[in-house]
């Protein structure tokens, strides 16, 4: 039996056949590939479970008055104010007719008419009035030509607080007699 090589299905280098090799290598790569997919399905379902409970979807109606949610970019002029200053919320825009499943289009003034009145729910805010936050004119001792009465007043306290390099200055004011 010199020199004569007898294959017996056993490679001594890494202990079974190579074709158990190569199947052992496919099945490790497949249950890692399915471990991976149930890891994925499960981070999935948890993620859809938060924004579920924390989106709600808006109901809105035809006649009902909305705030239009607009987002600040750099560099970009919104409704007349760029970056920081720029609003969150505009207008008080009222909804003509639901498009599509959460689509309204909303009646805006003629100054912003170059834009698309077709707007997505996730950028409207429904406006809810409060008749609490109404101020009546008689109660504030306005005239007939706008003008009120003044009032004078007198400084009780003054202080000058600083920091760093800026002075605040407060004031308590009350009624002069």
């Amino acid at each position: 039996m010199d020199g004569v090589l007898v294959y017996n299905n056993h490679h001594p280098n890494i202990g079974m056949a190579p074709f158990e090799t190569l199947y052992g290598i496919i099945d490790e790569a497949l249950e890692k590939v399915r471990v991976i997919r149930d890891r994925l399905a499960t981070r999935y379902s948890q993620r859809k479970s938060f924004t579920d409970n924390r989106n709600r979807t808006l109901e809105l109606d035809v006649v009902d008055q909305v705030y239009l949610n607009i987002s600040p970019t750099k560099e970009v002029m919104r409704f007349g104010r760029k970056r920081k200053l720029s609003l969150r919320n505009v207008g008080i825009y009222e909804i003509l007719q639901h498009v599509g499943e959460v689509d309204y289009e909303l009646a805006l003034p003629a100054e912003i008419a170059s834009v698309d009145p077709v707007f997505h729910v996730s950028m409207l805010k429904k406006f809810l009035s409060d008749p609490a936050l109404i101020l009546l004119v008689e109660g504030l001792g306005v005239d007939e030509d706008l003008s009120c009465e003044e009032i004078p007043v007198e400084i009780l306290d003054r202080q000058v607080k600083r920091l760093r390099n800026n002075k605040v200055i407060t004031m308590k004011t009350g009624k002069a007699e």
